[in-house]
């Protein structure tokens, strides 16, 4: 997968893996890491789906509508990927937060949903549920936060509820952070991730 990853002063610390939205690529969320943790650790890698040019994670067939197939091919792609990078840049596996925004924060959801020890935590900005009817692995010690909009109009408020309820279900700790806002990612929910990361 294509990808940039920068050595932090910090090896103590986890290392970000930073999912961009729709369109974006491994530059987008950059500033976002320098904003949460410098001394971290960066990993920051572009979806491989083309939808119309634009990169994404994973596949859809419509508005809110997931590739289930694809997701579920394109969650063990990126969870594979995270092995060998451990491997090549020498950080710990076991110690990866997850940054996510839109249809990164969903391929985020979907490494919690389906492998135990993907990650130790994650950020994620307006993420969808991932999948449903299927029971979670036990995710008992990991740290999640959600930053979702009351006025989403592509996720819209009781997604953002069930979410964390089914993410609580499986044993996480889950901050559910609300903006009067859409779906666009603001610095006052990326100043309040820092603080819950901090924390």
């Amino acid at each position: 997968m294509k990808h940039i990853f920068k050595k932090g002063n910090d090896q103590s610390k986890p290392t970000l893996l930073l999912l961009h939205g729709t369109g974006g690529t491994e530059e987008d969320l950059l500033q976002l890491a320098e904003i949460i943790d410098k001394e971290a650790n960066v990993l920051s890698v572009r979806g491989n789906v083309l939808e119309n040019g634009m990169p994404r994670f994973f596949k859809r067939l419509a508005e809110g509508v997931f590739d289930e197939d694809d997701l579920i091919f394109r969650t063990k792609e990126l969870n594979e990927f995270l092995d060998v990078a451990s491997v090549k840049y020498e950080f710990d596996r076991n110690n990866i937060t997850a940054v996510g925004y839109s249809n990164g924060a969903n391929i985020a959801a979907s490494l919690l949903f389906h492998y135990k020890d993907a990650l130790k935590g994650a950020i994620l900005h307006h993420p969808m549920v991932p999948r449903r009817g299927i029971e979670l692995p036990d995710l008992s010690g990991k740290s999640i936060f959600i930053a979702a909009g009351t006025n989403d109009p592509i996720c819209p408020a009781q997604e953002s509820e069930e979410l964390k309820t089914l993410l609580e279900n499986a044993g996480s700790d889950v901050e559910l952070h609300w903006e009067n806002r859409g779906h666009q990612l603001t610095m006052d929910e990326v100043q309040a991730a820092t603080t819950w990361y901090k924390n």
